[in-house]
């Protein structure tokens, strides 16, 4: 529940700190005094969006806090989840508006996005405002109550899976036919790509290899005069370099056995002459090797322009490219020559998915049925003492093609006497008829998703007298359960309240002020009787008191 709420320079509120209390508590004050302020400045703790003019005029930034308490409600795996700091008794949420334009949010001091405190909001506050009663003019607002109060979370999620899975392979199954399609039309240019790819054998590393061999086939005779001049260099006949150090290598080892300093030069005298005999092996078996070939030079020069040209003429960059625009090509054709059974294996799989999700969007469809006969008989019970004693509700179903959440299309049906047709609720229903659906309508939503706080905002438009009483009665009921807030201008509905706060505005010559005062019982009583006859006369007064002592003894 929501334990407190302060707010400093936010339109016309200088600083307010408002202390909340489990029940029935209403906001009260004369129209335009500022008790919708209030109630934009818990919207914006909820997420919604913040306009910087909302900072009151002079001020550089506006701030608006709320303490909630949410030990009853089991929302651990929320700041788990979001990895904030988790206070069960003192939930703190904090929203901080410059003039600057810019917003932060904080959730328990943690900076968080504003989706998150969104989130985070839907399920502590839910606020009903009068134009929230166009909501009766939605199918999708009416399918959700009904789906609320149905608690089919888990079929609609496996309904939703299987509607998926065929919606992508419907699409898929389009994708086949439109490509095999357009595939047919430049069938003919296809095979004859495919076939110049294919009749080019080409092969991976293939460029980089002949590259390689023409370059060396270019430089044969460069190539082949310095193998020979290191050959000669190093086993030549005339002073070569390995006799040379053959010889050295026996002097040295010839006076180890005297000078043992030189044991291990010796040694390694004797592995460089090995290791160096093995290179001029190695360079004298090349020198053989290397030889002028023009007739391959020039056909590995007509393979690579070859190869090039393909690769500028499919605008790839390498042979491996080629190989794989080949294969997409081939690919294109499988399915051009076998496009009629990939289609119907296709259609088959479509089927047999969509079969899947009908089953599902049925068994969703029955659920819903009963969800909404329990509806009916539940409106009826609570409509009747709200003054429409010949009430008929009822929730028509029909059919609509399959959608992301079923197939079922909803219509909430009303008529307030016997006589008169079932007809939309939106189109037959008063203003104060409407009020006391969607009372009726909440009191039930929140009952099936627990939330902590419940505020209406003068939900009781268009009613009063005995209908305001039982409005007030029923929110009066609610606030057993949960934390009601009321934002009202009937005595008969604010008589019910535990808790009283009275909004009042003083102006001056410079400036505005809205404040909020909590009222003890005479406050109540006295307020009660000015909203009734317009003043605290005596009469008023103790027509209230009795009134009041009546409902809370």
């Amino acid at each position: 529940m929501l334990k407190q709420l302060y707010i400093k320079n936010f339109t016309l509120i200088d600083e307010l700190d408002i202390p909340l209390y489990p029940g029935f508590s209403v906001i009260t004050g004369e129209t335009g005094a500022g008790k919708s302020i209030i109630l934009g400045a818990i919207g914006l703790l909820l997420g919604n969006r913040a306009d910087s003019k909302a900072i009151k005029a002079g001020r550089d930034r506006c701030v608006i806090e709320a303490h909630f308490d949410l030990s009853k409600y089991g929302m651990q795996d929320f700041f788990d989840a979001n990895d904030i700091d988790y206070d069960a008794e003192d939930t703190i949420i904090r929203r901080e508006l410059t003039a600057a334009g810019k917003s932060r949010a904080f959730i328990n001091d943690t900076p968080v996005p504003l989706s998150k405190m969104r989130e985070l909001g839907e399920q502590l506050v839910d606020i009903h405002s009068q134009h929230q009663n166009l909501l009766l003019q939605k199918e999708d607002f009416q399918l959700s109550v009904v789906d609320i109060i149905a608690h089919d979370e888990k079929q609609k999620k496996a309904y939703l899976a299987e509607y998926k899975n065929y919606k992508k392979a419907k699409q898929q199954l389009e994708d086949l036919k439109a490509e095999i399609a357009k595939n047919r039309e430049n069938e003919e240019f296809m095979r004859f790509q495919f076939k110049e790819l294919d009749d080019a054998n080409l092969q991976e590393g293939e460029l980089e290899q002949l590259e390689q061999e023409a370059e060396t086939l270019s430089h044969s005779e460069d190539i082949k005069t310095a193998l020979y001049e290191a050959d000669n260099a190093l086993s030549g006949e005339d002073g070569s370099i390995l006799d040379k150090l053959k010889n050295a290598a026996q002097q040295i080892d010839n006076i180890k056995e005297v000078y043992p300093d030189v044991k291990e030069v010796a040694e390694r005298m004797q592995s460089s002459y090995i290791e160096l005999k093995d290179i001029a092996q190695e360079i004298s078996g090349s020198v053989d090797n290397i030889e002028f070939d023009p007739n391959r030079l020039e056909t590995i020069n007509s393979r690579l322009d070859h190869l090039y040209s393909l690769q500028q003429k499919f605008h790839v960059e390498n042979v491996e490219e080629l190989i794989a625009t080949r294969e997409r090509i081939n690919e294109q054709l499988q399915h051009i020559d076998n496009g009629d059974e990939d289609i119907e294996e296709l259609e088959k799989q479509v089927a047999l998915l969509l079969a899947k999700a009908e089953k599902l969007a049925g068994e969703l469809t029955a659920i819903r049925t009963k969800s909404a006969r329990k509806i009916e008989e539940e409106m009826k019970k609570r409509l009747i003492p709200l003054g429409i004693p010949n009430v008929r509700f009822e929730i028509s179903f029909s059919a609509k093609p399959l959608s992301s959440d079923g197939v079922d299309k909803v219509n909430f049906l009303f008529s307030a006497n016997k006589s008169t047709l079932l007809q939309p609720v939106s189109q037959v229903a008063s203003g104060g008829e409407i009020a006391r659906v969607m009372l009726s309508l909440k009191a039930m939503i929140s009952g099936a998703v627990k939330l902590p706080t419940i505020i209406f905002d003068e939900i009781d438009t268009g009613v009063s007298g005995k209908v305001a009483l039982a409005m007030g009665a029923r929110m009066k009921a609610l606030s057993k359960n949960y934390q009601v807030l009321c934002i009202t201008h009937l005595a008969s509905v604010a008589v019910y309240a535990n808790t009283h706060y009275l909004v009042n505005k003083k102006a001056s010559a410079s400036e505005t002020i809205t404040s909020v005062q909590e009222l003890d019982q005479d406050k109540t009583i006295q307020e009660l009787a000015i909203m009734t006859s317009g003043e605290a006369s005596q009469k008023a007064k103790e027509s209230m008191q009795d009134l009041w002592v009546k409902i809370h003894g």
